[in-house]
């Protein structure tokens, strides 16, 4: 099977090989750039090449970077990484009917993904139906995490390690979009499958919410019967930003199996905030998340295991000369920070009352170079203190990152 899908992938790059040589038989689909555009439309908006007059529309981006890092004054030297290869096919059925499909290949090529796999159906613009497999929209980086788009090499803490990142199900539900003058409201509404009782039985000996993605078996059956829903509002105004909340829970846990109750009904529960918005005088764009998590661990677990979690990011990018550059026209130079944190277990220890820490903090500064707007130059230094359960003195790590992102 991983054979097929690795034949099917060269073919598609072949293709995009080729339609970039001859240009009379394809065309560059220009992504929509107007004030509009909110994060829930970022799986449409992206570069795409269109042969003909062939319905299908081909893209994907690449990454690749080396880092050198050391941990308390031990560095294990420097690497090189291709940490993933993503490819897209969009196809238009018919009027108001449309298939996109995503799929990436991480780790060299080690893991094969369907990230993304649905049928859009509209009916009206605040009606529209989606099934398939569907990237629950929690928080803003989950659906919109293009390598392109971002200034940073590493992805967010809390949005890969308390939000697992690029999470994504099978199921159906409802989104729709409405505008008024300066303002745009979205929303999305999905039932799927969802977690299992890894999030909490892993080997992380933690509870671990990217555990989840190791059970491949949620593309064919739920694993307890009951969904996982989630809810996503987003408000923008064309001149400040966007703000947007979602919510996404369910039960984790195989409560009842051949009609036997084993256990009462567990749940894991999600709630973010995402912002974002461009100064409109300095051009300076700030790009914000900030998530909660619930779950309900069994009494029978230690206290390492925690119920709650919270997390979030801010990127602040500045950009600093803008013009034509070694023969790029409308190039720039942008400087950049992100500030980010992750607290894997909030609370006291019942026995003496103290806080509980496993925490981890980190600063990235970082100078990235766009030829255009979906290629960038990245390099970043990222400084990151770490504290286990107990609140011992923070390990520290810190490196240099350099790498290159880009649309085909």
């Amino acid at each position: 099977m991983k054979k097929k899908l690795l034949i099917a992938l060269a073919l598609l790059i072949t293709t995009v090989t080729f339609s970039q040589r001859d240009s009379s038989l394809f065309k560059r689909v220009i992504p929509d750039t107007e004030k509009t555009v909110m994060n829930m439309d970022a799986i449409y908006n992206r570069p795409l090449l269109r042969a003909g007059k062939l319905p299908a529309t081909l893209g994907g981006y690449v990454e690749a970077n080396t880092a050198y890092f050391s941990e308390d004054g031990i560095t294990e030297g420097l690497s090189f990484q291709l940490p993933r290869l993503t490819l897209f096919v969009s196809a238009t059925i018919k009027q108001r009917i449309k298939f996109l499909t995503e799929i990436e290949l991480e780790e060299g090529g080690r893991e094969i993904n369907i990230e993304f796999a649905s049928v859009d159906v509209e009916f009206h613009p605040l009606l529209n139906f989606r099934g398939g497999v569907i990237m629950n929209p929690i928080g803003s980086f989950n659906q919109n995490h293009d390598g392109p788009k971002w200034e940073f090499i590493s992805r967010p803490l809390s949005s890969t390690t308390i939000i697992p990142s690029t999470f994504s199900n099978v199921g159906f539900g409802l989104f729709g979009k409405y505008a008024k003058r300066q303002w745009v409201w979205g929303y999305e509404a999905y039932l799927t499958n969802g977690f299992d009782d890894r999030i909490i039985n892993n080997s992380e000996n933690r509870t671990w919410f990217p555990a989840a993605k190791e059970n491949a078996e949620r593309f064919e059956e739920s694993f307890n019967g009951i969904p996982l829903v989630t809810l996503k509002a987003a408000v923008r105004h064309r001149k400040v930003g966007e703000l947007g909340i979602s919510w996404m829970g369910g039960v984790y846990n195989k409560f009842r199996e051949d009609g036997i109750d084993l256990d009462k009904k567990r749940r894991v529960d999600f709630i973010a905030f995402d912002f974002k918005t461009v100064l409109p005088k300095a051009k300076t764009y700030i790009n914000a998340e900030w998530v909660w998590a619930m779950v309900d661990v069994p009494a029978t677990y230690t206290q390492q295991f925690g119920s709650k979690q919270r997390g979030g990011f801010i990127d602040i990018v500045q950009p600093f000369i803008k013009k034509r550059m070694l023969g790029w026209d409308d190039a720039t130079l942008n400087f950049a920070v992100r500030g980010e944190y992750a607290d894997y277990n909030v609370g006291k220890f019942k026995d003496t009352g103290g806080n509980i820490s496993d925490h981890v903090m980190a600063i990235v500064p970082a100078i990235s170079f766009r030829p255009s707007s979906q290629t960038v130059f990245r390099f970043n230094y990222r400084y990151e203190w770490r504290r286990d359960l107990l609140g011992n003195p923070a390990s520290k790590t810190a490196g240099f990152q350099l790498g290159l992102s880009t649309y085909f």
